[in-house]
């Protein structure tokens, strides 16, 4: 049964007043091909349910941060028929889901002491080493598990600013892996991982790729530090380490 929304007709100032979107803006998608032409009557313009529908899709999609190019791509894939959005909109959620689980907040300065220990010159430590901002009267924790890793890293003997410089060079390598593994798997993921997969088995193989992923970073950043462990104490570079009982000297 056809409902009255299905068949009512628009034209383009009913259809602006309808979507809340401007009769310019409808002009300017209709150029970029983002939406289809309207039905001519004479020399008026007539927009149906489709439209309506249109527009709500990329508004959405504009929401997510794409930009118009990518969006006319984007509705031309849906309307050959090459691209489920319901699908797509399934994977392009599953892609954006965090990885690390890790969100920057703010506390005051005595829940910065409960969690990093109230130790003389502590607050004045992290803002220095850049773990943590200050804003008014609450301080930032940009990272609070990468903080937490630092405090664990400070009891155990290791400076704040030492983990900086691990973290900054733990940063600078993975960020190139992680842009040549995004890459790398987005290729293969066009042909379905050569299972010519659809985009719901896609999302499943996103989903499952998340701990995996996290998993095989461990194991390989072990293994490797383990690789090089071994030839420091097999060039003899060891013997350069306090001997036990000794502090290093400074300067």
């Amino acid at each position: 049964m056809t409902t009255e929304a299905e068949t009512r007709e628009y034209t383009i100032d009913e259809l602006a007043a309808s979507s809340q979107v401007p009769s310019r803006t409808i002009r300017f998608y209709q150029s970029k091909g983002v939406l289809p032409r309207p039905e001519m009557r004479g020399r008026v313009a007539y927009y149906g349910a489709a439209h309506v529908e249109r527009l709500r899709l990329i508004a959405s999609l504009q929401d997510r941060g794409l930009r118009i190019d990518a969006i006319r791509d984007l509705v031309a894939r849906i309307d050959k028929g090459e691209l489920d959005v319901n699908e797509w909109l399934g994977l392009e959620a599953q892609l954006q889901a965090p990885w690390a689980n890790d969100q920057p907040r703010t506390v005051t300065e005595a829940e910065l002491r409960d969690i990093t220990g109230d130790r003389p010159g502590i607050v004045a430590a992290l803002l220095r080493s850049g773990l943590v901002a200050r804003h008014g009267e609450v301080f930032l924790l940009k990272s609070p598990a990468l903080l937490s890793v630092a405090m664990r890293l400070d009891t155990a003997g290791v400076d704040l600013e030492i983990a900086r410089g691990a973290e900054a060079i733990l940063r600078k390598h993975m960020a190139k892996a992680a842009d040549e593994l995004a890459r790398f798997f987005f290729e293969h993921a066009r042909d379905g991982f050569g299972r010519n997969a659809t985009g719901e088995e896609l999302t499943a193989t996103f989903e499952a790729l998340r701990p995996m992923g996290l998993e095989a970073v461990r194991v390989i950043f072990g293994q490797e530090v383990e690789r090089e462990l071994r030839r420091l104490v097999e060039s003899g570079k060891t013997a350069a380490l306090p001997a036990k009982g000794k502090k290093p000297k400074k300067g």
